[in-house]
């Protein structure tokens, strides 16, 4: 991870449930050039049942890929299966402890890095509460500055996921970024910072935002958007189909053709948001 975030203005990381998903954004890396961070997390875990299926099959896809790939662990509150991903081959993990009391937070974000750095792992953390359920657009939710810079100092951990107007599961994308903190967590926060609930903020608010400071970019609820769009149309089209081949590959088609395009905003930039 670290080799992947040096090379690039910033890096996209792009969340999967299913094999299609995880084949259209190694797909689409392939095609835009650049590497890319393929993300399984928690919920996705269970739903297959067991980490194995899906994290066997993304460590696969990551192998064989033209370009860089780091199959990373997001949004991970069970530190079981943290050491489960550790085990299996994963190199970069998130351990999600931002709904738990600061201290606690702390101590166990710390004991998760240490095994995690021990494996030769890239550890990811959160701290305050990134917007969703209501609220992510108040200007309460958003993660103080200093509390960042010792939340960092005290963990060890690499990355810290920050709440600065983003929302998880958005299928708008109309959220308002406050780039303003963004720029004073970057020149205080002496690691990459990550967006999550990139899913909801426009093109021009991406770009704002690695320009003032955010290092990775995670995207999920877009994917699935588009995706499920272009089953619809598919089988919209011949209602008599039964194949899933047949309105699958055209999904998975129109996600690497946006995750291409998303990828080229991400590393290159528009110029539409800030220099």
């Amino acid at each position: 991870m670290s080799t992947l975030l040096a090379e690039h203005r910033a890096v996209g990381a792009f969340n999967f449930v299913q094999l299609e998903l995880a084949q259209a954004i190694v797909a689409g890396a392939e095609e835009a050039g650049t590497g890319v961070v393929l993300q399984l997390s928690q919920n996705a875990v269970r739903f297959h049942g067991a980490l194995a299926p899906a994290a066997s099959a993304a460590l696969a896809l990551a192998r064989g890929a033209r370009v860089p790939v780091v199959v990373h662990l997001d949004h991970a509150t069970d530190e079981e299966l943290v050491d489960a991903a550790l085990a299996a081959g994963v190199r970069s993990v998130m351990f999600d402890g931002a709904h738990l009391p600061d201290d606690e937070n702390v101590a166990r974000t710390r004991a998760v890095a240490d095994r995690a750095h021990t494996a030769g792992a890239w550890v990811e953390a959160e701290l305050g509460e990134v917007g969703g359920k209501g609220g992510a657009h108040t200007p309460g939710v958003r993660t103080d500055v200093e509390d960042a810079a010792a939340f960092v100092a005290a963990t060890g951990v690499d990355a810290l996921a920050v709440a600065v107007g983003s929302s998880h599961a958005m299928t708008e994308r109309a959220a308002a970024l406050d780039e303003g903190l963004i720029s004073r967590l970057a020149a205080r926060v002496p690691v990459p910072l990550v967006l999550h609930g990139s899913s909801g903020v426009p093109d021009a608010g991406i770009d704002g935002a690695i320009g003032a400071g955010m290092r990775k970019i995670n995207i999920g609820t877009h994917l699935n958007v588009v995706f499920t769009g272009a089953v619809r149309e598919a089988l919209a089209a011949d209602p008599a189909v039964v194949d899933p081949r047949t309105y699958v590959r055209p999904a998975r088609d129109a996600v690497a053709r946006e995750v291409a395009r998303m990828l080229r905003l991400i590393v290159g930039g528009t110029g539409e948001g800030r220099a």
